[in-house]
């Protein structure tokens, strides 16, 4: 039996979508599982869409993500003479003939076609056609077979059958020599010698043309699974117009690789009742079986509830090297904060669901000048400010500054001013941070340098 071979075909027209990354996900993690070798092959073959800065994008955002291809990119575009000789092969065998139809009769043939609410398929005019017309550049078709069925042994959706009739004459070569996707695809599988093609299954017509080739070829099939779709909260199949459409939108909000990789893991895939896998785990228990046949929501509030476990649960000073690589991407910079922020990690990540949210609690510490909210300034009365001096007071006095001094310091305050815990903390918050909302009144004294703590007082005294 051949080593087991997968990869994953992006065309560099956009950034990667979110479902591309699951696809990819799953030829990764079987390919592992079965020990042997996945690949990114890179279908560039659009030229005008194609662009270098979204296949650098493809081949990071997979990186990011965790998954490593085991040989450098497959670029499509520089294999088109491969295409090529292989569609000579298919002409010479009478398996291909040439269309001489105008892009105009195409056009009508298909407005045609949607005035009656039906798929349109090419009417196979040219296909037996004796007298070639002068001065027509041909596109090249494949003969369809128009008899019977197809069956396809799938391992997702299990046998699938199609009337042979519905798979239309489909063009491999165009009027300028260049090969079609099918074509293209086809002919890489089976130079990348793929052994398992796992993709989306809005490929299925795709995978029926594409066998038509292989079988006219004499070479062996691979094992295909096509696995459903990714939907929104609504049931629609998810466009890259959805906000949430593309791995770049999951970055920018701060979601970290290894709990979206275990989301989209667990996005279609189920083994026994078990949410949480480690990448070696993800490995281990992977296989096609626990794919479902229906499609699967997006659930963001999922997405994040997995994202804050791995906030919570993750080493400080790795939550810090992805906090950094987060600001230094998609927000400032918190390089001369960072030891500080890096030592308050462990109660900014409290009420945090994103690196985002990190980055937001820890604003008190990146920002040289707090700015009060008018409704919050509102809150600081007289009596507030009183408590504050007193506070500022007793601090300046201290030569340890911990928790237990701290509170004893409070605790003189709640009483001397008949007040209680809010009546301290709120004034003091609002003066540290700018806000009433926040961490914890100990964490924020503790966080800020003495002399900081003190200016701050000052501002507002």
């Amino acid at each position: 039996m051949p080593k087991v071979a997968t990869r994953f075909a992006p065309s560099p027209t956009g950034p990667l979508h979110i479902g591309g990354v699951r696809t990819a996900l799953f030829n990764w993690l079987f390919a592992k599982n079965q020990k042997g070798s996945f690949y990114l092959r890179i279908e560039d073959t659009d030229k005008e869409r194609s662009k270098n800065e979204y296949k650098e994008q493809i081949i990071q955002s997979l990186k990011w993500i965790g998954i490593q291809p085991d040989k450098d990119e497959y670029i499509q575009s520089k294999k088109l003479k491969k295409h090529v000789e292989i569609s000579n092969k298919l002409f010479e065998k009478g398996f291909t003939y040439k269309c001489y139809c105008s892009e105009k009769e195409i056009e009508e043939e298909k407005n045609r076609a949607k005035q009656k609410k039906l798929p349109y398929i090419y009417n196979r005019k040219c296909r037996d056609l004796k007298d070639s017309p002068k001065d027509v550049d041909p596109v090249l078709r494949f003969k369809s077979k128009i008899e019977g069925t197809s069956t396809l042994n799938d391992l997702v959706q299990g046998e699938v059958k199609i009337e042979n009739t519905t798979i239309e004459d489909f063009v491999i070569l165009r009027k300028d020599g260049t090969p079609t996707y099918n074509l293209s695809a086809a002919v890489d599988d089976y130079e990348m010698t793929i052994t398992h093609i796992i993709r989306g299954d809005d490929h299925k017509m795709n995978t029926f043309k594409q066998i038509q080739i292989f079988q006219s070829m004499n070479w062996k099939l691979p094992i295909y699974a096509h696995i459903p779709l990714i939907h929104t909260s609504e049931g629609k199949k998810l466009s890259k117009r959805d906000k949430a459409s593309t791995l770049e939108d999951y970055k920018k909000i701060g979601i970290m690789p290894d709990a979206l990789r275990n989301y989209l893991l667990r996005l279609g895939w189920s083994f026994k009742d078990k949410e949480i896998f480690t990448l070696d785990e993800s490995i281990k228990h992977f296989n096609i079986e626990g794919i479902g046949k229906s499609p699967s929501k997006l659930d963001m509030s999922r997405i994040l509830s997995m994202n804050e476990h791995y906030i919570k649960n993750m080493n400080e000073n790795d939550l810090y090297d992805q906090l950094k690589k987060f600001c230094e991407n998609y927000k400032d910079k918190i390089n001369n904060k960072g030891e500080i922020i890096k030592k308050s990690l462990s109660f900014l990540k409290n009420k945090a669901k994103t690196l985002d949210d990190i980055f937001n609690n820890a604003q008190y510490i990146i920002r040289d000048k707090i700015k009060i909210a008018p409704e919050d300034t509102k809150l600081l009365d007289n009596i507030s400010k009183n408590v504050l001096s007193d506070f500022q007071s007793e601090f300046e006095k201290l030569s340890n500054i911990n928790k237990e001094n701290l509170e004893k310091i409070l605790n003189v305050l709640i009483s001397k001013h008949k007040t209680n815990f809010k009546g301290v903390g709120q004034p003091l918050r609002i003066a540290l941070v700018g806000s009433k909302f926040g961490p914890g009144i100990y964490d924020i004294i503790l966080s800020l340098d003495k002399n900081e703590v003190i200016k701050r007082l000052k501002a507002v005294t």
